[in-house]
């Protein structure tokens, strides 16, 4: 599996037989320009929409014959098996900011989950739901989503063995959120990536929970 942060929420995701995965794609200079990241402008097999924002549904710009997948429910789409879990954008079951999808992905042996802009922590049963995760794509700036103490919480509770932050600041993100360096202080298994992309797999998951830090693509 292939995993490549194009900046913010979105990735894309290529499976070992060449389905591509696109999640969140941002709307290039929304929110007055505070959102700087380039186009996304690549063919997809299946898109996912965690939720109905600028900055997480502009799908306008993906092409290809996808299947668009932005609601509750089960899906086999190419034998790719995902289950899309409802949860909120805030601590206020949604009255602040809507709602929110966490996707969980299955496949090449896998279990990849995107958690969205989760704003909360995971109930005992959505944490049942979900299971123990292989890679989880986790925000960690904070203000609009779970901080960083949150954060940790949550890779902890899913047992990821590979954590991705996403949804951070950056010199292309003016939002008010936080940097990865936050999420990242005091972690000991941590590794850089000067690159945007990554290939994980089942075989090579680290022992111990590491993070990988990803270069953005644009």
């Amino acid at each position: 599996m292939k995993i490549k942060w194009y900046g913010h929420a979105a990735f894309k995701i290529t499976t070992d037989k060449g389905i591509r995965i696109i999640i969140d794609p941002y709307e290039p200079g929304a929110f007055n320009g505070a959102l700087s990241y380039g186009k996304i402008d690549e063919e997809a097999d299946i898109v996912m929409v965690s939720h109905d924002h600028a900055d997480h549904n502009h799908v306008k710009t993906i092409s290809g014959k996808y299947v668009l997948v932005n609601k509750v429910g089960e899906y086999e789409i190419r034998a790719v098996k995902i289950k899309a879990f409802s949860s909120f954008h805030d601590k206020s079951a949604g009255k602040e900011r809507g709602n929110n999808l966490i996707f969980v992905i299955a496949a090449d042996d896998l279990i990849l989950v995107h958690t969205g802009d989760i704003g909360h922590a995971l109930d005992p049963g959505l944490l049942k739901e979900i299971g123990k995760t292989d890679i989880l794509l986790l925000p960690v700036g904070g203000f609009f989503t779970i901080d960083v103490a949150e954060a940790s919480k949550m890779t902890d509770a899913l047992a990821s063995r590979v954590i991705i932050p996403m949804h951070y600041k950056t010199k292309k993100c003016a939002f008010p959120i936080a940097p990865v360096d936050e999420f990242i202080k005091g972690k000991g298994n941590v590794r850089w990536l000067d690159k945007p992309e990554v290939e994980i797999r089942k075989d090579d998951l680290p022992e111990k929970p590491e993070v990988l830090v990803l270069k953005h693509a644009l």
